[in-house]
C-alpha cells in the first residue's frame, strides 16, 4: 500500500494541490484537491469587521504562534464532518516538526480559545482550518495571523476556497491561471514564518 509523505504534501502544496480525508477514521484514503477558482485573503486588504475588533479588544485576547500546534490540529478536527483525519494529523505534526507546518494560537488568560494551522512555504501561507471555543475567537484567529503575515512580509494567504463568511475578511475568488501565477512569485521569495 502506498504509503503518503511530508514530501509528497509539501510537492502537492507547491503545485496548487492540497490533502483533504473522507473521514476522520485511520486509514481512510486521502486525496488531493485544487480549485478551478481559488479563494485567498489578499494580505495587503485584509479587513476586520469594527464590531470584532472590539470584541477581540475587550476579551484581552493574547496572540502565540507555535506553542501547541497538535492543539490546533485537533481542535480544528473535533467537529462533526472533518476532513483532518488522524492521518493528516500525523503528516501535520510531522511537518510542523519539520518547520514547515505553523499554527496561531488565540489564549484567553493562559487558555488556548482558537487557532488556526497551516503551511508555510516561501513567501505563501496555506491556511488550513480554523476552530473556536469561545464564540467569534476565530475572528481573533485570522486577525493575528494576518499581523504575522504583515510582520513576516508574507504575500500569498491561500484559503483554499472562497466562503461568504471569509468574504467579511477580504476573502476573494481567483481564477487558478492567476493564483497559479502568484503562487510561483510566492515560493521564490525567502521568509520565515517563526
Amino acid at each position: 500500500m502506498y504509503r503518503l509523505t511530508t514530501e509528497t504534501i509539501l510537492k502537492a502544496y507547491e503545485t496548487g494541490w492540497f490533502p483533504m480525508a473522507d473521514t476522520d477514521e485511520p486509514g481512510e484514503p486521502i486525496h488531493f484537491y485544487t480549485a478551478r477558482r481559488r479563494g485567498v485573503i489578499p494580505v495587503d486588504t485584509f479587513r476586520m469587521p469594527k464590531r470584532a475588533r472590539r470584541k477581540i479588544k475587550s476579551k484581552g485576547y493574547t496572540k502565540a504562534v507555535n506553542t501547541c500546534f497538535e492543539d490546533v490540529i485537533r481542535g480544528c478536527a473535533r467537529r462533526a464532518n472533518t476532513w483532518i483525519s488522524e492521518d493528516i494529523i500525523d503528516l501535520f505534526t510531522a511537518l510542523h516538526h519539520q518547520g514547515h507546518a505553523h499554527s496561531v494560537e488565540v489564549f484567553a488568560d493562559d487558555k488556548l480559545v482558537a487557532g488556526l494551522y497551516g503551511i508555510a512555504m516561501g513567501g505563501a501561507y496555506f491556511a488550513e482550518s480554523v476552530f473556536q471555543d469561545e464564540p467569534e475567537a476565530h475572528k481573533a484567529a485570522l486577525l493575528f495571523c494576518h499581523q504575522h503575515l504583515v510582520e513576516r512580509e508574507f504575500v500569498l494567504w491561500d484559503v483554499q476556497f472562497f466562503t461568504e463568511h471569509l468574504s467579511q475578511f477580504g476573502c476573494i475568488q481567483i481564477p487558478d491561471h492567476t493564483y497559479e501565477k502568484l503562487l510561483k512569485k510566492a515560493l521564490k521569495l525567502n521568509r520565515s514564518f517563526d
